[in-house]
């Protein structure tokens, strides 16, 4: 059974893989606190979509985070 994590701001439960992996790649691949999607796109000064985009990149780059 995997963790749950939560969201360190807003407290939002059961983020998913691809927040956990885009959390893991825009702030640090050590981080073991997460932001949820809008917490996220708060603490970077852009937009969920920006942030769904990304995510979109890395998948298509292969990333591992991503896998």
């Amino acid at each position: 059974m995997s963790k749950k994590y939560n969201c360190i701001a807003c407290g939002k439960k059961n983020l998913d893989k691809d927040t956990i992996g885009v959390n893991k790649k825009l702030i640090d691949e050590n981080v073991n606190t997460f932001y949820c999607m809008d917490c996220l796109a708060d603490y970077l000064g852009c937009e969920v979509q920006d942030i769904l985009d990304k995510i979109e990149e890395f998948k298509e780059e292969g990333c591992k985070l991503f896998s």
